[in-house]
């Protein structure tokens, strides 16, 4: 009896030692583990030096906004933004000194202008405004306010964005004579500008801007009364800054993107439904032109587009007024009944009609390089075929009788199905969202914001190399508004 109670103590001893030891076990990993953790994050911590343009690349954890996190200059003195729209009716609404009216009616909803109401059938029920397209700058503005990854620490941010208004600050002395006050405002600025800690980051070739004018307003190549613009961009703190402008230059830091159109969704299910609706429109007629004669602009082509519109039973020809072409409804109407869109340079390289051809569904039609094709590269396709047809016209003789008509009969209805569509499918990104609103898709905005993020990010990357972060950053594309040499049409 006493051996079996031995055994039975002997047996119950040997089998707590052994929860013992397994307990034991359990806290001793759980410990470690904690431990592990504890100094990981420890060290985490002692590797995140300060870094301000990002140049050493330590094993950090990421979150969804790592290297997009982007910095709003808020400091900028409001004589260089809020004060133009607070005087509103100082600004001009259009391109001249004419009479137009004041800039003020157009800056209601955060600058996409009045909504409109009662388009005849022609336009969707919702998001449709008439929008100024001069006011881009506005616009950019108010979508950057909500933009999803914004910090308030500049040594944090991939890019800083300097919400100056330019064009507006550009307009108010554009016509006069006396080329100090021209330029006075833009000298003060980049002066401000490069004495803000901000600066000396990357000394500006971080920080950006949105221009609702091309950039050629603000290029005057010589001081003289008569010639154009002010001298913001030869600057030499703003060559290390880029711009985004409705049209680019040929120096490489302005950057085109779209000029804005007069729709602007609050949702996805809102361009989903246009491209649905554009994509099933009956087009009676095959290409159509919007537009006035240009009699004082030497090479234009208009005089001609209109002479072969009018001669022709195929196509409808809108005689632009600033009443007809400053009413969407009316323009929108005649696109959407067309196949194609003839697209001539405007006033300058570029023109919103082309933005407008697209949000229609109607196949653009170019006849320079630079009315698209060299300019928005963040947006279209390299291959033009896929959405345009180009009918290069170096010289107004070029352009013979019946040639347009020709050439657009010769695409065949294949070919004429998939350019539409193409252009439809490009309509999400050539559109500006409402700034209340935040869309799933990108838009116009949100390629631009990408598109700056990836330009910095590669001067980052020279910088990392050692090499000159000023060698092409600012350069010049003499090729940018020459016809190639071949043409793939």
């Amino acid at each position: 009896m006493e051996k079996l109670l031995a055994g039975k103590c002997s047996q119950e001893l040997w089998f707590g030692i052994l929860i013992s030891f397994a307990m034991c076990f359990v806290f001793l990993c759980f410990d470690y583990s904690t431990f592990w953790a504890v100094n990981n994050e420890a060290n985490l911590l002692v590797t995140k030096k300060v870094d301000p343009i990002g140049i050493l690349n330590f094993n950090q954890t990421r979150d969804s906004c790592s290297d997009r996190y982007i910095y709003i200059h808020e400091g900028l003195p409001s004589r260089f933004n809020y004060d133009f729209l607070d005087n509103c009716e100082s600004l001009s609404a259009g391109t001249s000194i004419s009479n137009i009216p004041s800039m003020c009616p157009h800056l209601v909803n955060l600058g996409l202008g009045p909504e409109i109401n009662g388009s005849e059938g022609v336009l969707s029920n919702k998001s449709w405004f008439k929008t100024n397209p001069y006011l881009l700058e506005v616009i950019f503005h108010n979508r950057m306010k909500n933009y999803e990854c914004l910090t308030k620490n500049f040594t944090l941010a991939s890019a800083i964005y300097v919400p100056f208004y330019p064009s507006m600050d550009v307009g108010v002395h554009l016509w006069d004579s006396n080329l100090t006050i021209r330029d006075s405002s833009a000298k003060h600025f980049a002066k401000w500008l490069s004495g803000q800690p901000e600066w000396s980051k990357m000394w500006g070739r971080d920080h950006f801007f949105a221009s609702g004018r091309i950039a050629w307003d603000f290029r005057r190549e010589r001081d003289n009364s008569s010639a154009w613009g002010s001298k913001l961009r030869f600057l030499p703190e703003s060559k290390n800054m880029t711009m985004l402008t409705l049209e680019g230059s040929r120096w490489k830091n302005d950057i085109a993107i779209p000029y804005p159109t007069n729709f602007h969704p609050a949702k996805d299910s809102e361009v989903v439904q246009w491209q649905n609706r554009v994509i099933e429109q009956e087009r009676p007629y095959l290409f159509t032109f919007a537009g006035a004669p240009r009699p004082n602009q030497n090479g234009s082509i208009r005089g001609k587009l209109i002479d072969h519109c009018q001669a022709s039973t195929k196509c409808k020809f809108l005689h632009c007024t600033e009443k007809k072409c400053g009413n969407p409804v009316t323009v929108m109407r005649v696109f959407q009944s067309s196949v194609y869109c003839l697209q001539p340079e405007g006033d300058s390289y570029t023109r919103r009609s082309a933005f407008d051809a697209f949000l229609a569904g109607c196949i653009p039609v170019f006849f320079h390089p630079a009315t698209a094709y060299t300019q928005y590269l963040w947006y279209l396709p390299k291959d033009h075929t896929k959405y345009s047809v180009f009918i290069p016209v170096r010289d107004v003789k070029d352009l013979k009788e019946g040639q347009i008509e020709n050439v657009l009969l010769g695409i065949s209805k294949d070919q004429e199905v998939a350019m539409r569509e193409e252009v439809i499918r490009l309509i999400p990104k050539l559109v500006y969202a409402d700034p209340r609103s935040r869309l799933e898709t990108q838009d116009a905005f949100d390629i631009a914001v990408q598109g700056i993020l990836e330009r910095i990010e590669n001067v980052r990357k020279v910088i990392r190399e050692g090499r000159d972060p000023s060698i092409g950053f600012a350069d010049e594309d003499n090729g940018k508004f020459k016809f190639p040499v071949t043409i793939d049409s």
